[in-house]
């Protein structure tokens, strides 16, 4: 009896243990506000920059915590937090979110995941993100080469270029590096990418925490209301998961 005792007991504390059950896919329910009626809450916010000292570690612990509540990556959330926290100390009028940001990552590459992409540690696409040309075509407007194929490869029409879809044109006038090391802006870096988008967005000088100034930024990304909405979407409800505890 002993014996069986212990076999039982030996046999239950071998057993591996239960795995957790999977998350539910997130989710994102459309709004359709019209433009002007309303702003995305504010989500929970980047940590504050600090330009005499390194803020990684703090940015890094945020876009974790953020990561888990939205399964958005914890590195790109890392680029989206960065341009909130710069953004914040260069226009801070702006009051620009990185939810803001996530909105259009979300409807323009699946946060760089677009066509079987990833971001890798670097920040750097796997595989370049190109749009289609941009060449006249039903509901496309005809915007003809203007880099020589430097950025997009296409030598007669532009395409929107990167995670968060630039046209050559517009990335030349607003690009900026996300980092020190004296490159040149790669619109297929997505903390390049995330900081040449907060630049564009704050450049007309609205404050986009209220509705009139976040639609006409949306709008000036893109003019389809459409495309407005589903960003003010994205970003409604990113903002919403990172708050949650």
């Amino acid at each position: 009896m002993a014996t069986g005792v212990v076999l039982l007991v030996t046999v239950g504390l071998d057993r591996p243990p239960a795995e957790p059950p999977p998350k539910p896919a997130f989710t994102v329910e459309e709004q359709r506000p019209k433009p002007g009626e309303g702003v995305p809450r504010p989500g929970l916010a980047a940590p504050p920059d600090r330009p005499e000292v390194s803020d990684q570690a703090e940015l890094d612990a945020w876009a974790a915590r953020v990561a888990d509540k939205t399964q958005v990556s914890a590195r790109v959330l890392a680029a989206y937090g960065r341009a909130e926290m710069w953004m914040a100390g260069q226009k801070p009028s702006c009051h620009l979110s990185w939810t803001f940001l996530a909105g259009i990552g979300r409807v323009e590459s699946r946060h760089g995941r677009f066509g079987g992409a990833e971001i890798g540690a670097d920040g750097r696409v796997t595989k370049p993100i190109i749009g289609p040309a941009l060449d006249g075509s039903p509901g496309v407007q005809a915007v003809k080469d203007s880099d020589g194929g430097k950025l997009d490869g296409d030598t007669t029409w532009d395409r929107a270029v990167g995670p968060m879809q630039f046209v050559p044109t517009t990335w030349r006038k607003y690009a900026a590096r996300a980092s020190s090391d004296g490159a040149e802006p790669d619109p297929q870096n997505i903390d390049d990418a995330a900081f040449t988008a907060a630049r564009y967005l704050c450049s007309a000088g609205d404050d986009l925490a209220t509705p009139a100034g976040w639609w006409r930024a949306v709008l000036f990304y893109n003019q389809a209301v459409t495309y407005g909405q589903d960003v003010f979407s994205g970003a409604d409800a990113y903002a919403a998961a990172s708050l949650q505890p």
